[in-house]
């Protein structure tokens, strides 16, 4: 075992880092049909779905009138002990901002073209995408005050579209690359079945929209692992200030939950990259959550496997992880490391979550053939995942019975899902939404 488990980290890394280039070939970017504003979200034309691949390996395949927050004073009391500022929030017109990227097909009919979005935006076309959609999933701009006032796009699901009820928020967090690569939650959810408990399909809208809460995407800080950077970056994803945790701890709570009037109760939840983010951010700021969800991540990142993960992944957005903390070891590396503070943990409802590496059905060439992929990109699609992201996940698997470990000899609980299937790629992620949920339900309470 001694043997094994620095082999398998090793491995990874090369993985991490073949995964640069490691890109199969995509089919043509699909339309979506969109029905008149009354009709029901079943109407809508079927996407071709792109096949699934390893999120780290860089693969696509495929105001005045605000309601008044019942919320805690906790996200109050975290900006004002900090003295951070405060953040400004605006609705984003997202009819108006897809509007290029609708057309009449030869039939007719009107169809959103997601690939006419512009790099960074192709979440808003599958937010637009059907009528149930653009009812349920809201978008705002936020200002970060602490990263020069830059604007950051949310995504909110929500189960009216209203805010006329105070409700738990639940923060998702994307994973390294994404909505800057159109790699994110509500694309890479539409129409996938993230809960076959259920008759029908039923997506990651369709799932949260009745659970009673408000859902906040965060649709930028793609590498950043959504810290505090201690030196400014200057490259294509990560240029300026990175002051993410003061964004998403300080800066954001108080003025988004008083627009879609949260009642105080949070979670935090992230995958892959940011399933780190989320132990983190929970344990550094325990009174602001009351649960947290991580899914195929590496709790550790100052010991040298693991921050050799962090790097090869701060790499792929043209940084390095000496900006964000100093040294590894560093006390700031250490604050960021979720395996030496799971003690932070306690008293949180924790969800964990990281599939064995081995192939599953999801990775095959006949499934991805079966979501639209033609033969050479199922065969490209199934090697990628196989390869780079069974022995990735294997890696996760690694460090997150690491954190099990650890937190139970702390006597810490927590909801723990090894799954003997499954490689570091989205079906994973997509059934830890339903997965998930009873955790997030037990400390939210009923609403």
């Amino acid at each position: 075992m001694k043997i094994i488990r620095p082999l398998v980290g090793t491995t990874a890394a090369t993985a991490l880092a073949l995964g640069l280039c490691a890109s199969p070939a995509l089919a043509d970017e699909p339309t979506v049909e969109s029905p008149a504003a009354a009709d029901s979200p079943e109407a809508v034309a079927d996407l071709e779905e792109p096949a699934a691949d390893p999120e780290v390996a860089d693969a696509i395949l495929g105001d005045e009138n605000a309601p008044e927050s019942a919320q805690s004073d906790a996200a109050t009391e975290e900006a004002e002990t900090a003295g951070a500022g405060k953040s400004i929030i605006t609705e984003i017109d997202l009819a108006q901002e897809t509007a290029p990227a609708w057309s009449t097909n030869t039939d007719g009919k009107r169809v959103i073209s997601p690939s006419k979005m512009a790099s960074g935006k192709q979440w808003m076309a599958y937010a637009q995408a059907s009528s149930f959609n653009r009812e349920h999933v809201k978008a705002f701009n936020a200002t970060s005050p602490a990263m020069g006032g830059r604007e950051i796009p949310l995504a909110v699901i929500t189960p009216d579209g209203n805010f006329d009820q105070a409700r738990p928020t639940l923060y998702l967090l994307n994973g390294a690359g994404g909505a800057d690569q159109d790699m994110e939650w509500i694309k890479q959810t539409y129409r996938k079945d993230v809960d076959p408990t259920k008759e029908g399909t039923q997506d990651m809208v369709d799932f949260y929209v009745d659970k009673g809460i408000n859902v906040v995407i965060p649709q930028a800080g793609a590498f950043s692992y959504y810290f505090d950077w201690q030196k400014d970056p200057n490259s294509k994803y990560l240029k300026g200030p990175q002051k993410w945790e003061t964004f998403l701890t300080q800066e954001l709570p108080g003025a988004l939950e008083q627009t879609i009037n949260g009642n105080g109760k949070r979670g935090i939840a992230g995958m892959s990259m940011s399933a780190t983010s989320a132990l983190v951010l929970a344990q550094q700021h325990p009174d602001l959550y009351d649960t947290v969800g991580s899914f195929s991540g590496c709790a550790a990142t100052s010991t040298v496997l693991p921050h050799q993960f962090v790097g090869l992944t701060v790499n792929r957005g043209g940084a390095t992880p000496e900006q964000i903390w100093g040294a590894r070891g560093s006390a700031e590396n250490r604050r960021y490391d979720g395996l030496a503070n799971a003690e932070k943990l306690r008293g949180h409802e924790i969800y964990v979550s990281a599939n064995s590496g081995l192939v599953g059905k999801e990775d095959t060439v006949s499934h991805l053939m079966n979501q639209g992929a033609d033969l050479s990109t199922a065969l490209a699609g199934s090697s990628t995942l196989t390869i780079e992201g069974g022995v990735i996940e294997a890696a996760m698997n690694a460090c997150t019975h690491d954190l099990k470990a650890k937190m139970d000899s702390l006597s810490i609980p927590a909801d723990w899902n090894f799954r003997n299937t499954g490689t570091h790629s989205w079906p994973g992620w997509i059934k830890d939404i339903s997965e998930s949920w009873p955790t997030f339900e037990r400390a939210f309470g009923e609403n």
